[in-house]
C-alpha cells in the first residue's frame, strides 16, 4: 500500500509543486516536481488564474490521495503574505473540487519532519529531500524542494501509510526523531 501526496509551496511568482509516493515502509519516491510561475507584471487575477490552472493540471495528471499546503504564517511583508494566502485558496479550491483531502503544515513542522530540526534552513531541507528521494542534488529552486518536503511531511505525519513493525523500521534518523516527537505529544504527562 502506498500514498501519493501532492505538496504545494504557495507563491504568487513561483508556486512549488511536488508529488511523492510513500510506501508502507515510509520510503518516499519522487513522482514529479515543478514550479508553476506567473509574471510579476501581470494583473493579479491573471497571475492567480495561471497558478490555479497549473496546479489543477498537476492534480489531474498525478491524481494524489492527499494534498499538503504550506500554512500561511505572519511576516513583515504583508504583500507577500497576501499572495501566499491567495494562492493557498486557489489550491484549496482545486483540491476540494476533486474531493482530495487537504492538510496545512507550518514551515517548522515540515522542517522538523524531514530534517529532525524545526529551524533548519532551506539548504538543509533541500539536502535532506534529495537524500530521502535518492536524488543527486536538491531540486531547484528552493520552492520545488519545499513542495516535496511538504508532501513527505504529510505522508509521515498523518499516518496515511502503515508504520513498519520493526523498532527502527529502516527509518532515517529524521524519521525516527519525528516518530519519537509524535509519541511524546500523545503521551500524557504526570500532573498535567
Amino acid at each position: 500500500m502506498s500514498l501519493r501526496v501532492l505538496g504545494i509551496d504557495p507563491g504568487l511568482t513561483r508556486c512549488g509543486v511536488g508529488v511523492v509516493e510513500v510506501d508502507a515502509g515510509r520510503r518516499a519516491t519522487l513522482v514529479a516536481v515543478t514550479v508553476v510561475r506567473s509574471a510579476p507584471d501581470a494583473p493579479l487575477e491573471q497571475r492567480l488564474m495561471t497558478i490555479g490552472r497549473g496546479v489543477e493540471e498537476l492534480m489531474d495528471e498525478h491524481r494524489p490521495d492527499a494534498v499538503a499546503i504550506e500554512q500561511v504564517f505572519a511576516q513583515a511583508n504583508l504583500r507577500s503574505v497576501m499572495g501566499v494566502a491567495q494562492v493557498s485558496g486557489i489550491a484549496l479550491r482545486a483540491a476540494a473540487e476533486r474531493s482530495v483531502p487537504v492538510a496545512m503544515h507550518t514551515p517548522s513542522e515540515v522542517k522538523a519532519a524531514v530534517t529532525g530540526y524545526g529551524s533548519a534552513d532551506k539548504k538543509q531541507v533541500g539536502a535532506m529531500v534529495a537524500r530521502l528521494l535518492g536524488l543527486a542534488e536538491a531540486p531547484r529552486p528552493a520552492d520545488a524542494a519545499d513542495a516535496l518536503a511538504l508532501a513527505i511531511c504529510h505522508a509521515w505525519r498523518r499516518g496515511g501509510v502503515p508504520t513498519p513493525a520493526s523498532p527502527s523500521g529502516g527509518l532515517t534518523p529524521a524519521q525516527r526523531a519525528w516518530r519519537e516527537a509524535e509519541k511524546s505529544l500523545r503521551t500524557p504527562r504526570l500532573g498535567a
